[in-house]
């Protein structure tokens, strides 16, 4: 799936917010309402906004929303223990139910995808179909560590909004394949001002302090519904060959597609195709 020369139009969405799970969680909402669902999740440090150049592939025939997962974006900021695997999963769980998401699709990235394969694996009864895009199945100890070490450090602060757009960087990715224009809007929804006037990211470092190694590849003996697997390009080392293998060993319906022209933020990269392969997708079930 080659890049077009264009990035596509972002959706636009409207704002809402929800009480649940002890916490108030924000999702932009892309329509269209009364067709069949799609809830998508963004990876760590990262928001909602992640879809807006994909969602209007989809809004034709699915009620399409994006949700800022606790700790990031608009969503509030938690307790440091409450930002783990299963309270994730918990949140979604509790949104389905204030939303009455039903045969719905879910589609997660990265940290988002292992969140989205949690909840799948042991809340299936809602969930139609799962998408799950370059996602690490089983994260090292020494990025862990490493992870954990910079949720622990004060946030980096900024005497503009400018100066912070400026510096702002994807992380997880071999390559910058992100558009300029792409990258801008991503900074500026990661972008919060505080009291003393000084601006820093939205995301709460305490997510990196209290993230923990988790492995995904068993979860997949729970997965029966349609599923696909979503790679990278050439640039992402994740979903290796024989990490496919256990995969379908364990969930032979799971499918894989490999964007071209994108490194770890596939959204962001080439949502042309993107948006190609999970139609592909979609139009099997």
């Amino acid at each position: 799936m080659t890049a077009p020369t264009t990035t596509p139009t972002p959706a636009a969405s409207t704002d809402h917010y929800a009480d649940v799970n002890g916490v108030k969680l924000h999702y932009l909402d892309y329509g269209t309402s009364g067709r069949r669902q799609m809830l998508c999740l963004h990876g760590g440090a990262a928001h909602a906004h992640w879809y807006d150049y994909v969602a209007p592939g989809f809004t034709t025939d699915h009620h399409v929303h994006a949700l800022d997962l606790r700790g990031h974006g608009d969503s509030a900021w938690a307790e440091q223990h409450t930002y783990a695997w299963k309270v994730y999963s918990d949140d979604i769980h509790a949104l389905e139910e204030k939303l009455n998401l039903r045969d719905y699709v879910l589609i997660g990235h990265s940290m988002g995808g292992m969140v989205s394969l949690v909840h799948a694996s042991s809340h299936p009864e809602r969930i139609a179909a799962l998408v799950v895009i370059d996602s690490v199945m089983l994260m090292p100890m020494e990025r862990v560590t490493r992870m954990r070490a910079f949720g622990e450090k004060p946030p980096t602060t900024y005497a503009t909004r400018e100066e912070l757009i400026a510096r702002y960087r994807l992380e997880g990715g071999e390559k910058q394949l992100t558009a300029p224009d792409v990258l801008q809007r991503m900074a500026l929804y990661s972008s919060r001002q505080e009291p003393d006037g000084r601006w820093r990211h939205k995301a709460d470092r305490k997510v990196y302090a209290n993230f923990h190694q988790i492995a995904g590849l068993p979860m997949w003996d729970n997965i029966k519904v349609p599923a696909l697997v979503i790679r990278g390009g050439d640039h992402s080392p994740r979903f290796t060959p024989e990490a496919m293998a256990e995969i379908h060993a364990r969930a032979p319906q799971v499918q894989l597609a490999t964007v071209t022209d994108s490194d770890h933020h596939i959204t962001l990269d080439n949502p042309h195709g993107f948006i190609e392969v999970v139609q592909k997708f979609l139009r099997t079930l």
